[in-house]
């Protein structure tokens, strides 16, 4: 006969002590731990040709080894490796009683849950979709009555078939926000290069969070320097960014991912762990009021990027001209102009035109991180899960477009949470829809330049939503047609809220911020360079400029040159769509990073009006071009192909050419067609 060992874990007053007397009535016995006064209970049972000792762990709210009791429960399930563990929970008091089974999760260990009391649950009216959340938890759950004698076979049945199941690694797991994740994955890595004693019997990803915690009993375990200082470092870095000891945070993200378990699965919740989280939640959370809620916020930032970051957009606005006209005004006549063009139309016009809106970037990258950090973002996730999965998608998809709002690099990176491959193919295909920050440069040139103040901050927000709602239609296009199938469920964590700290943010915001700059004085300038050279060779033959003016012969230098050819080129294309050349060669140019849009417009611009006197670039835009167009180039600039990073980051995640070029030339058919019907239209009714 074959046998099993189960480790019978629960909370106090659970009702594990009825469950292990159901399960192995008087084939008992009773003695102690060894080293300590701590009772053990064995009992066995025979179950389909199966002998199964059962031993009962002492009652524990978690396994942080503060008391002798969790430190016992945690040691046999880690050191004696039972063949399946079994977490007996009173089921009317679900929230509390499952932190026990998120860290018993966290060991990777095989387990089956026992909704014990689940006739007490159903008088108090709580429905559970147990089928959902036994794929949620990935583990079987049963509803037992201990007392009763209810589910025992049931029990019985789940543990055997667990016990003989095929190990396969947890991909639903409880992650505690980038800040603490980016800290476990670096005492991980150095974990693996000490001894592996320690780390291959406890593994890394389970010590590296006790570490973390600065739980004592594995701390002690630890003998490699180099790892104790990087968990120091870690620890101290945690605190000034959280404001708060890592141990807490985690345990408030465990709970998150409890609560947005069982938001999925229960119909009505009595657990209110949280009161002022669940408070809110129950208005920010709302099915009629959640969406609206989250357009309002969202409005809000976009008004206040433009409201408060238009003084220091002017201020440096007017820094980059008072020193290209300096430049100009004092560069020794007749010596390089060359050189003297090339600094302040190349570098200064380029490169300056796009760090004009670092203000607007840090002020909205500060919101988003004011709203991810107090723990809101979460909720916006969870209310979009209601429509994400009318599309054949889960919620938490819905946190790499979020990400995408950033960059659409690291938010396809963050598509890794996905485990369904369809899901996160269809993800990856529509993040670039979502307006990153490098697309921010582009609006805010042109809609100051085309609409009043008090529209600025609606026309931002509207250019925003397009990008989401056209992500949502064509994700259930994709859904519907080239990555058909069912949709794998995914938890929902919604961690309680938490007062962002300033630190935390001013980090946050600065990292992203940094981004920008370094890309400004690297990629943007070199490629601001080439683009200028680009502009002013080849030179047209003498013959071409006679009887010229100098604005004509500076025309028709541009047009002749490399850049004025492939515009006039591709003009053609782009004339339904109310663009000229000068703005189909910047489409080009934005092909290799978004910001380059500005930067070839500026240097068109600066080159075709060189005098210290030429209006600015918004100026120049507006005379030149309609409401309309403006409208159009941002919307063509939100849906066509993404910047060759994005592209490369879609090759390297999909492991295929097939998909990153289908996103490139997708997108672009999308966002002439989309950006033909707009024109089209906008000049019937205008």
């Amino acid at each position: 006969m074959k046998s099993i060992t189960v480790a019978l874990a629960g909370n106090p007053n659970s009702g594990k002590t009825s469950v292990f007397n159901m399960l192995t009535g008087a084939r008992q016995h009773v003695g102690n731990y060894p080293g300590v006064t701590v009772e053990k209970k064995e009992g066995q049972c025979t179950h389909r040709d199966w002998r199964i000792t059962f031993v009962d762990l002492p009652g524990t709210y978690s396994l942080t080894a503060y008391s002798t009791e969790e430190l016992i429960a945690r040691n046999y399930i880690q050191e004696d490796r039972p063949d399946v563990v079994v977490d007996v929970v009173d089921a009317s008091n679900l929230e509390r009683n499952l932190y026990l089974a998120t860290q018993i999760m966290e060991m990777d260990a095989p387990m089956v849950l026992a909704f014990n009391m689940s006739d007490l649950a159903k008088r108090r009216g709580l429905e559970f979709d147990l089928d959902q959340l036994s794929q949620l938890l990935q583990m079987p759950i049963v509803p037992t009555v201990g007392n009763k004698g209810q589910g025992r076979s049931e029990l019985l049945d789940a543990i055997v078939e667990t016990a003989g199941a095929e190990r396969k690694e947890r991909t639903h797991r409880v992650t505690y926000g980038g800040e603490i994740e980016d800290e476990l994955l670096r005492i991980e890595e150095t974990l693996g290069k000490t001894d592996g004693g320690v780390v291959a019997r406890y593994g890394r990803r389970w010590l590296a969070i006790k570490l973390l915690e600065q739980d004592e009993d594995v701390t002690s375990k630890i003998r490699d320097r180099e790892v104790l200082e990087a968990v120091g470092r870690s620890v101290e870095h945690l605190r000034d960014i959280l404001g708060d000891e890592p141990e807490i945070v985690m345990a408030d993200r465990r709970y998150g991912f409890i609560s947005g378990a069982c938001q999925e699965t229960i119909q009505s919740s009595v657990e209110r762990r949280h009161d002022v989280s669940d408070t809110i939640d129950a208005v920010v959370t709302n099915r009629i009021l959640g969406l609206p809620i989250f357009l309002l916020l969202m409005y809000m930032v976009f008004f206040l990027t433009f409201k408060v970051g238009s003084y220091p957009m002017e201020w440096l606005e007017t820094f980059f001209g008072a020193l290209a006209d300096g430049i100009t005004r004092y560069w020794p006549e007749g010596h390089a102009e060359w050189l003297q063009s090339l600094l302040v139309d190349g570098v200064i016009g380029g490169v300056g035109g796009v760090l004009v809106f670092l203000p607007n970037i840090l002020l909205l990258f500060m919101a988003i991180a004011l709203l991810e950090d107090s723990g809101y973002m979460a909720r916006a996730a969870f209310v979009m899960d209601r429509i994400m999965h009318k599309i054949g998608l889960h919620g938490k998809s819905f946190i790499p477009m979020l990400i995408g709002f950033g960059c659409s690099v690291p938010a396809i990176m963050a598509t890794r949470i996905l485990e369904n491959r369809r899901s996160r193919l269809t993800t990856i295909m529509v993040i670039p829809l979502m307006s990153c920050g490098a697309r921010l440069t582009i609006y805010a040139l042109f809609i100051p330049a085309f609409f009043p103040q008090h529209w600025q901050g609606p026309m931002l927000w509207l250019v925003y939503l397009i990008g989401i709602v056209l992500g949502i239609v064509a994700a259930k296009v994709l859904r519907l047609t080239v990555f058909r199938g069912e949709t794998t469920p995914f938890v929902m964590e919604l961690p309680p809220y938490r007062m962002p700290t300033s630190k935390g943010v001013l980090v946050h915001t600065w990292q992203r911020g940094w981004l920008y700059i370094r890309k400004a004085g690297t990629v943007i300038l070199a490629l601001s360079i080439v683009l200028w050279f680009a502009m002013n060779f080849p030179k047209p033959p003498a013959d071409r400029l006679s009887g010229l003016d100098a604005q004509e012969a500076r025309q028709e230098g541009l047009r002749y040159s490399t850049v004025g050819r492939v515009g006039l080129a591709v003009e053609p294309v782009l004339q339904p769509l109310g663009f000229d050349w000068k703005i189909g060669t910047a489409l080009i140019g934005s092909v290799a990073a978004k910001e380059l849009f500005v930067s070839q417009l500026g240097i068109i611009y600066s080159v075709e009006s060189p005098d210290e006197d030429s209006p600015s670039l918004r100026e120049q835009l507006r005379a030149n071009y309609t409401p309309l167009v403006g409208f159009c180039v941002m919307l063509f600039c939100l849906i066509s192909a993404p910047c060759v990073a994005t592209v490369a980051m879609t090759r390297q995640e999909t492991q295929s050419w097939r998909w990153a070029l289908f996103q490139f030339f997708g997108l672009t058919v999308l966002a002439y067609t989309v950006t033909l019907v707009v024109y089209q239209v906008g000049r019937i009714w205008l």
